[in-house]
């Protein structure tokens, strides 16, 4: 089995590739947050591990890819001792050996590298990943791999949570899609204003995307809220919440193939 650690700003999600199958079985997903990690790794994960039958020696091969620098140093540690091997972890000079490529490794994030490499494989064509994360990214490549780039915004949750944070009145409310653009009520209001606002965010991103590059994308839709905005359907050619453990497979495998 392979193991994918993926460390993002929310979540550290930890996901088994059955390599003989060749499907993700199981997944597992813990807070970021440095404090409560080390105490969640050693007691939830060995547990977890128990509960659906799985030893740690059955762990052939680990890929790990963080955009957290701080827990790095935490989730080696434990690797080291509960699985008997370190995870190899995704850097800049991992994208050598790869199809995609970039002009500044050391600038990208390992997740949206992941992300493109996962989908350039699948679809060998200009392609454009939107990842729905605690950031909402776009990340371009052309027909022959090569980065065109990224753009950045706040996700669906943080924009939400900056709302709740910055102002005396307004709650904290669910991202549910509401059935109106004009809310009856308090968080009504605010699930229409962000979810439909982002709604035509994303559309405008793409068509922008496609006017400048002058290229036929297909569009691909990743990350645990991808799923949130019901009426984009169509406009994604495909729907992929492990894109980006593909991908961490995918440039793990590159590296350890010799």
């Amino acid at each position: 089995m392979f193991l994918a650690i993926d460390v993002g700003n929310s979540n550290v999600v930890f996901a088994l590739y059955d390599s003989m199958g060749g499907k993700w079985t199981n997944q597992f997903r813990l807070e970021t947050k440095t404090t409560q990690l080390i105490a969640q790794l050693s007691k939830k994960l060995p547990l977890y591990f128990l509960e659906h039958g799985i030893r740690a020696d059955q762990i052939e091969k680990i890929g790990f890819s963080s955009v957290v620098p701080e827990v790095n140093g935490i989730l080696e540690q434990f690797c080291a001792r509960f699985f008997g091997k370190l995870p190899y972890q995704i850097q800049a000079k991992s994208y050598a050996k790869l199809p995609v490529h970039t002009l500044r490794p050391n600038e990208i994030g390992s997740d949206l590298m992941c992300n493109v490499m996962a989908a350039y494989s699948r679809y060998a064509g200009p392609v454009i990943v939107v990842d729905f994360g605690t950031a909402l990214t776009f990340t371009a490549v052309d027909q022959s791999g090569k980065l065109l780039g990224v753009s950045i915004v706040p996700g669906l949750q943080t924009a939400i949570k900056a709302l709740f944070m910055n102002t005396s009145k307004l709650p904290e409310v669910e991202l549910k899609l509401p059935d109106s653009v004009l809310g009856k009520n308090t968080i009504h209001a605010i699930q229409a204003g962000v979810l439909y606002g982002y709604t035509g965010l994303i559309k405008g991103m793409l068509e922008a995307i496609h006017l400048e590059t002058g290229l036929k994308f297909t569009v691909v839709a990743t990350g645990g809220l991808s799923s949130i905005l019901k009426n984009l359907e169509g406009v994604f050619d495909a729907v992929d919440r492990n894109l980006t453990l593909e991908g961490l497979r995918l440039i793990t495998q590159a590296n350890l193939e010799d």
